[in-house]
């Protein structure tokens, strides 16, 4: 699982701060508005999943985070935070 998640990020050409922006931006808007992105609950990732992940910068790092969350790579967030 991990080797796919890892070639899932080069293939995405997903860098370290990518993935550190997760554990230090804070949600925008919403009924999160504030709360860091790795905070952030599955069940509100599936909701835009399903309505559609916002336009730019913060689309892209909800659905990596959902991708992180939903394989159990969660372990990497936590890492992140340490630093």
């Amino acid at each position: 699982m991990a080797f796919f998640f890892h070639a899932y990020l080069w293939h995405m050409n997903f860098a370290k701060e990518d993935l550190q922006s997760l554990v230090t931006a804070k949600m925008p808007f919403g009924k999160f508005e504030g709360r860091i992105l790795s905070d952030l609950p599955v069940s509100y990732l599936e909701w835009f999943a399903r309505k559609g992940f916002p336009k730019g910068k913060l689309g892209i790092q909800l659905e990596l985070l959902l991708t992180i969350k939903s394989n159990g790579l969660e372990h990497i967030l936590r890492g992140l935070k340490k630093l």
